[in-house]
């Protein structure tokens, strides 16, 4: 089992989101975040004070997945996210010791949210 987090565009999360589906998979979590990277500092105009932008805006997704469909997810992702551009995100991928669904006590693979039939057969 994995825990894959990518950190994209706010703008590209309808993509992302339609290319997982279209994988088959269907559980993740969103959160807004800011960060910075490889992209310029852009300087804005503030009430007549000139404003220093550090970090933009982005969307962390999160999805704990088994093993076979961890470069499924990582291509869907790179999919929908994929502008050419700086800032386009990054993909982490971690190993998970446990996963417990709170509803039914399941554990470990069998608390992860099943892929649907969409799914593809991993290489």
């Amino acid at each position: 089992m994995k825990l894959v987090t990518a950190v994209i565009r706010p703008e590209r999360v309808q993509q992302v989101k339609e290319a997982l589906f279209q994988s088959g998979i269907s559980g993740m979590t969103l959160s807004r975040v800011s960060g910075h990277g490889g992209e310029q500092e852009i300087v804005e105009h503030y009430r007549g004070t000139r404003v220093m932008v550090e970090f933009r805006d982005k969307v962390e997704i999160r999805m704990a997945v088994s093993e076979p469909f961890v470069q499924v997810a990582i291509d869907a992702i790179c999919r929908g996210a994929r502008t050419g551009e700086v800032g386009d995100g990054k993909i982490f991928v971690q190993p998970l010791e446990r996963v417990y669904r709170i509803r039914t006590g399941e554990e470990d693979q069998a608390a992860l949210t099943p892929v649907t039939e969409k799914k593809l057969t991993p290489a």
